[in-house]
């Protein structure tokens, strides 16, 4: 299915849109080929959805077979962080100089034409290419996760216990960087033929997840 309705990413918050002036570079790789008018290169809108999502996919191969795990993933200025177990075959992939592939993706709404063909999803998405390293620095390694935690829940991380020695051994947290990718996003109503339009039939958006808010806070499970 599909529609050829071009359409604006999301609005960026101003601290954002003030910080971030810079564009991805735009390769081979990266770039768009399908609805190139809905691809923007700016990483502000990376941003911007890796921060509200903090959820993607990691692609990467093997001895030619391909993985794709999903993941928490959050970011930290221009890096974006993960943690896996220790000596994990996703760290020893990354350590050894290999690259990964990120999407993150969020459909908000699904678009419903008056043709079964221009039926359509609103959404925006990225994909992104990066390589890392791992975080050795006891205070990057409590910084990161401070960032991920307070994000969650402001000034959380103050008042959990955190990570102790054995915690730390087992963990490894993962730092990436990347210079080439997209975001692509779409938003608004279905694209009709004329000749479509006087057939007795809805058409317009629908919330794909309505129930989707954040749950009331359980208070018989904090202590007195």
């Amino acid at each position: 299915m599909k529609d050829n309705k071009s359409a604006l990413a999301a609005p960026i918050p101003a601290h954002l849109a003030e910080s971030i002036a810079d564009e991805m570079a735009i390769t081979e790789r990266g770039r768009v080929r399908h609805a190139r008018k809905r691809a923007n290169y700016q990483r502000k809108y990376v941003y911007q959805l890796v921060d509200d999502l903090k959820l993607g996919h990691m692609g990467f191969a093997v001895d030619n077979q391909p993985f794709v795990i999903p993941l928490t993933i959050w970011r930290v200025n221009d890096h974006l962080f993960f943690h896996c177990a220790n000596k994990s075959r996703l760290q020893r992939h990354l350590e050894g100089g290999h690259s990964v592939c990120l999407s993150f993706a969020e459909a908000t709404e699904w678009v419903m034409a008056k043709s079964a063909f221009h039926h359509s999803t609103n959404y925006r998405s990225a994909v992104v290419f990066c390589t890392g390293e791992r975080v050795v620095d006891e205070v990057e390694f409590d910084r990161a996760f401070k960032v991920l935690i307070d994000q969650i829940e402001p000034d959380r991380w103050h008042k959990v216990r955190p990570p102790n020695k054995i915690e730390r051994k087992a963990t490894a947290l993962m730092k990436l960087k990347f210079s080439d990718g997209a975001f692509k996003s779409r938003t608004g109503e279905p694209s009709e033929e004329p000749d479509d339009l006087s057939l007795p039939v809805w058409h317009g958006t629908l919330d794909i997840c309505p129930a989707h808010q954040r749950k009331p806070r359980d208070q018989s499970k904090v202590p007195e």
